[in-house]
């Protein structure tokens, strides 16, 4: 069931809203503004990755762009046993001649931090990003 909130803002904010919420591609400001409060409170209340605790035990999605002689690191870290890696995906994007990775993990924010920065470290690898899964006390699974 929807609720309607209202706020007041000056005219220079209400035109930066619009500015953003077109740039952004979103349909109106009932939807950017929604995604926009609970990135903001997760950001507030976990930190990224770069600032979550050590133990903190988090969930998400790391996407790896690389050349083909990186396979092996890859391999190496599935099976390691610092991350648990509940869904894997490789491509090959032939337009821009990259391999790209998508893997669903989980593990304790110091581990995932550690293998981010190990592959950003790694030859040959072009672009690594983890995004870490929103915080929910209910939903569907």
């Amino acid at each position: 069931m929807s609720r309607i909130l209202s706020f007041s803002t000056d005219k220079e904010f209400a035109l930066r809203l619009d500015q953003l919420i077109s740039q952004t591609g979103y349909n109106n400001r009932s939807m950017f503004l929604r995604d926009a409060s609970i990135h903001f409170a997760e950001a507030t209340l976990r930190g990224d990755l770069d600032t979550m605790e050590e133990e903190m035990e988090i969930e998400g999605t790391a996407v790896i762009y690389y050349q083909h002689d990186v396979e092996n690191k890859l391999t190496e870290m599935r099976h390691s046993d610092s991350i648990i890696v509940s869904s894997y995906h490789h491509n090959c994007l032939t337009e821009s001649h990259t391999c790209v990775d998508t893997m669903q993990i989980r593990g304790k924010a110091g581990n995932i931090r550690e293998m981010v920065e190990k592959l950003k470290n790694t030859h040959d690898v072009d672009r690594v990003e983890f995004v870490a899964a929103p915080l929910r006390e209910v939903g569907c699974c």
